[in-house]
């Protein structure tokens, strides 16, 4: 057998033992094979092993010398190996602090500051500093840092801190029974979620033939001429029913009392006939919300309409959640629309009407294409039209807004403005 024959033979004996062999094993078993073919051969077993020189005379040492009686076997002797990088440059990891926690630990400046903090990233300003740092480098180093990619958590609940919001929430659920009790419409409202019209990708998935999905646009950008859907929704608490205006203008105050309106001309007075009140749980923000003149303002001309008086109760703020209508309606609206592109404002009305649950819930959805201009301003002049009576309990967030004629909880209509 030549040397080409033998170096082949070795090789292949090597690479069939190498997964099975750590640092120690692997030198002994090169040392080995070049015991076998004489003292002459460390080069070849070398370079068929991948193996250095110095490696194989020092196995071929510990075989003949032996493990010895009662020591432990090492891979490795006592400091041997190459040093690690953070150990041979002593301010690699105080720089590498200073890029992940700028205004912690260092220059505000840091050119990290708003940049993706990846190990890469981080690897290539190390070495603009002069380190010599690899993205492997730098992953130990956090590791030993403590560091690791992480999720953002929700943790921080910026209503938790109001000390009574406990309290607005049982004064909602003693008005809520209240009204039930009485026989009295209880309707939640809000906006859901603005959608954009088009072949849009909708999330969630649909039954298709397999290999064939829905085909739709790659990037999410507007389409002038199909716009976007404004979906307010009004649900009864009560009944177990739900309306929805997909309005294709802005989601204005106007917007969502006109909705109330049409709640109410629609199924809210023939479900109500006797009715001597109205209440409404909303959040506090958005078209509804409790600092908006215009928001009471159209509730006024609400009330003066419908003949009785209306009776707002907002949730505290960050508490939307809460909102009957999140969980009740729009979460089953989300469910029966998923997978499915809203290709028009006419496919969205009938996705929204089309949802039903097991427990009975009945939606019925309309589309509004009035025009409903944003930034209208209320004058106080307009504002002292507005006969609103203020809850004894957080007035700003519990009021009643009266019809003009009269008919509020004392006989007598008030213009005291919250705001």
């Amino acid at each position: 057998m030549d040397k080409s024959e033998t170096a082949a033979a070795i090789r292949r004996r090597f690479e069939l033992l190498t997964p099975f062999l750590d640092e120690r094993t692997r030198r002994l078993v090169a040392a080995a094979e070049a015991k076998a073919l004489g003292f002459r051969q460390i080069t070849l077993v070398s370079n068929a092993t991948g193996v250095s020189r110095r490696a194989i005379r020092v196995a071929m040492a510990e075989l003949e010398g032996g493990p010895g009686e009662g020591s432990p076997v090492r891979v490795r002797r006592a400091g041997g190996g190459r040093k690690a990088t953070a150990e041979k440059d002593p301010t690699l990891k105080r720089d590498l602090e200073q890029l992940i926690e700028p205004m912690a630990r260092g220059d505000p400046e840091s050119p990290l500051r708003w940049t993706c903090k990846s190990v890469r990233v981080l690897a290539q300003e190390l070495n603009r500093k002069g380190h010599k740092a690899s993205k492997d480098v730098v992953a130990d180093v956090l590791h030993d840092l403590g560091y690791s990619l992480q999720t953002n958590k929700k943790t921080i609940d910026p209503a938790s801190g109001h000390p009574e919001r406990n309290d607005q929430f049982e004064h909602i659920y003693e008005e809520v029974n209240a009204h039930i009790e009485t026989g009295d419409p209880v309707i939640s409202v809000d906006t859901k979620k603005k959608e954009l019209v088009g072949n849009f990708k909708n999330a969630g998935r649909e039954l298709n033939p397999r290999g064939h999905p829905e085909e739709v646009r790659i990037h999410d950008f507007l389409v002038p001429e199909l716009g976007r859907a404004n979906p307010y929704g009004v649900y009864d608490l009560a009944r177990n029913e739900g309306w929805v205006s997909v309005g294709t203008d802005h989601d204005t105050a106007t917007f969502a009392v006109q909705t109330i309106r049409r709640w109410w001309a629609t199924m809210g007075k023939t479900a109500y006939p006797n009715a001597k009140r109205l209440l409404i749980t909303a959040d506090g923000g958005g078209s509804n919300g409790y600092r908006l003149r215009l928001w009471k303002l159209e509730l006024q001309g609400l009330a003066d309409e419908i003949g009785i008086p209306i009776t707002v109760c907002h949730f505290p703020p960050g508490t939307s959640k809460w909102n009957k209508i999140e969980h009740r309606l729009f979460s089953f609206i989300s469910q029966n629309w998923r997978g499915k592109p809203l290709l028009s404002h006419e496919v969205m009305v009938s996705l929204i009407a089309a949802t039903t649950t097991k427990t009975g819930l009945k939606v019925r959805c309309e589309l509004d294409s009035e025009k409903y201009p944003a930034g209208r301003k209320v004058s106080n002049a307009e504002l002292s039209h507005v006969h609103i009576v203020r809850g004894d309990f957080h007035g700003e967030w519990n009021y009643t807004i009266v019809p003009s004629n009269g008919g509020g909880p004392s006989g007598q209509p008030a213009a005291e403005a919250i705001l």
